[in-house]
């Protein structure tokens, strides 16, 4: 079984502006040591030509997790993460993300569009949570879903206060 993951997040800057942001190592850089937590690290960023990959390590701090998460994996939760672009093609490019959970059989994937509306431009996430743990991993999956939806809105906070520097 798996959750879905369906967001939107609207940016009051041109699609070319927010690409340009999402594509930057310094952003990235930025982004991780503001919301990435405690400890959280990249390990490899590639950058081409208007295109990105990042691979980055997050941990939550067990006092951080619901008690469904703790119950079955104690401890603190150390998380892989990697994200994609790919370049911009007529206000719009696309995306992958990613994330497993050390330790535990859990995993996140899904895709992101970036579409330019006028002087705006939106970023749409789809994807999926699925952890394999009979009984109670429906549970764990939307307690997942949701710390990420959290984390998405706080990353969609950062970006926008970045961009407006």
């Amino acid at each position: 079984m798996s959750r879905r993951i369906d967001h939107s997040s609207t940016y009051p800057f041109p699609a070319d502006k927010v690409h340009s942001a999402l594509t930057s190592e310094q952003y990235w850089r930025d982004r991780v040591a503001e919301v990435g937590g405690d400890g959280a690290t990249i390990d490899e960023i590639t950058v081409g030509d208007g295109t990105i990959a990042v691979r980055m390590r997050q941990a939550i701090a067990a006092e951080h997790l619901p008690s469904i998460v703790t119950k079955v994996r104690p401890g603190d939760l150390v998380i892989k993460r990697s994200e994609t672009w790919a370049g911009l093609n007529d206000d719009t490019a696309t995306g992958t993300f990613s994330a497993s959970v050390d330790g535990a059989p859990a995993k996140i994937s899904g895709t992101k569009r970036l579409t330019g509306a006028g002087a705006d431009s939106v970023v749409e996430f789809e994807g999926e949570t699925t952890v394999k743990i009979p009984i109670v991993g429906g549970k764990i999956e939307s307690a997942i879903a949701d710390q990420i939806l959290h984390l998405i809105d706080k990353e969609r906070e950062f970006t926008q206060s970045w961009l407006g520097r």
